[in-house]
């Protein structure tokens, strides 16, 4: 059993911005990331394309700015640099491969306890913390709705998570489900590779984006 003041679970940005902050402060914390990085959301399951969505100015983790010839919008690669410098300059140090199967409050105690998997050597860890940070993201894991059918499909179907680039797609008929920021530009991606896609979206949509408005024409 190891104690600690905060425990933190998840290395993507806001887990390892807590950190840094608490740092600064000299406050004794660990991060608890299950997977075998930080970031991993970049790092494991983005598309080639992918940037930031918002200027970079808007983007920056506390006391950090990019560097200054940093594009406006941060590409993929450049911003897990950035991730990977702020690990390194703010001495946050993850526990990788770590994955938290319970979490709870003991009230006699006073303090939160975790029971935690080493998913390398299959060890039981155990935390004692007086604060719990949750620090997981909204996107997570990817979910693929149970759509009648799906199962028998003869064809490829996969999570926008698992989306690389559309060059093996070339020539080949590709439905995208979803016209969010991911839907638009794996579309986009998609139609620059010659795939022949189609979108289809469960609400009406208002104003079209000019990826939207790109990727028609194309198509």
């Amino acid at each position: 059993m190891e104690e600690v003041a905060v425990i933190i679970v998840g290395a993507g940005p806001s887990g390892i911005a807590t950190s840094a902050c608490l740092n600064r402060l000299e406050i004794p914390n660990i991060v608890l990331e299950r997977e075998g990085c930080c970031g991993s959301l970049w790092k494991k399951r983005a598309y080639d394309r992918l940037k930031l969505h918002i200027p970079k100015q808007y983007c920056e983790l506390p006391y950090m700015s990019y560097p200054s010839n940093a594009p406006t919008y941060v590409p993929r690669n450049g911003f897990i640099a950035y991730l990977d410098e702020y690990l390194s300059h703010f001495g946050v140090t993850p526990r990788f491969n770590r994955s938290v199967g319970l979490a709870f409050y003991d009230v006699d105690a006073g303090k939160w306890r975790l029971e935690v998997k080493n998913v390398c050597s299959h060890v039981k860890e155990v935390y004692v913390a007086q604060f719990l940070v949750v620090a997981t993201g909204e996107n997570a894991e990817g979910v693929i709705p149970d759509i009648p059918g799906l199962g028998g499909f003869a064809g490829e179907y996969m999570h926008a998570s698992q989306f690389s680039n559309g060059r093996k797609y070339r020539g080949k008929d590709v439905l995208v489900v979803g016209c969010g920021n991911s839907g638009m530009e794996i579309s986009y991606d998609l139609c620059q590779s010659n795939a022949r896609t189609s979108i289809v979206n469960r609400s009406p949509v208002a104003n079209f984006s000019k990826e939207f408005n790109t990727v028609h024409k194309i198509y």
